[in-house]
């Protein structure tokens, strides 16, 4: 009996009960959404509004100097360990020349004078390095060492290579060393 009064109630809906409104018509928000921050008003082409009322182009730009922020800091931050590595590297090599310097005596009393002013020639090149590093800035080092690799890519290749190299042995007397 209950079915049969809801084919009633169905059969009686006519179209315009399901007929959605014109599309210019004005768009009514419940009572409790009137209230709530929501924006239903169509945009201008181009632009969305956010559950907050800003625009698609507002966030992106939100984002854009934010990561401009971001990349900032990150390059303080290299710049910074970046000079770091400078003062570290330019130490190292001055205690390198001091101890070529300390070694030429015994080489002299050892081998002779000769093979000593090698290691004295050796040490003043080590010293002249590290002095120049300490007069240069970092942006002056990423140049020199960019123009070195325009000016011969096989030999910066080389160098890296090299380096690569010594670095691998160092680890791997390390690991050795560590193991037994």
């Amino acid at each position: 009996m209950a079915e049969e009064q809801d084919r009633d109630t169905l059969q009686q809906t006519s179209a315009a009960d399901v007929t959605p409104p014109p599309a210019d018509a004005a768009f009514t928000p419940a009572e409790p959404l009137k209230d709530a921050g929501v924006s239903f008003t169509p945009e201008a082409e181009g632009e969305t509004k956010t559950a907050t009322g800003s625009t698609l182009a507002d966030a992106k730009q939100t984002v854009r100097e934010q990561m401009n922020k971001g990349r900032g800091q990150a390059a303080d931050k290299a710049r910074g360990l970046a000079e770091d590595g400078k003062a570290k590297a330019s130490d190292a090599l001055t205690q390198l020349s001091q101890l070529l310097t300390d070694a030429a005596a015994q080489v002299d009393e050892k081998l002779g004078s000769q093979y000593g002013q090698y290691a004295r020639s050796a040490a003043d090149r080590v010293q002249g390095f590290s002095s120049a590093i300490d007069d240069k800035t970092v942006d002056d080092l990423l140049a020199d060492a960019r123009d070195l690799v325009r000016k011969s890519p096989a030999a910066a290749v080389g160098v890296a290579a090299g380096l690569g190299f010594v670095v691998a042995r160092l680890i791997g007397s390390g690991l050795d060393q560590r193991d037994a």
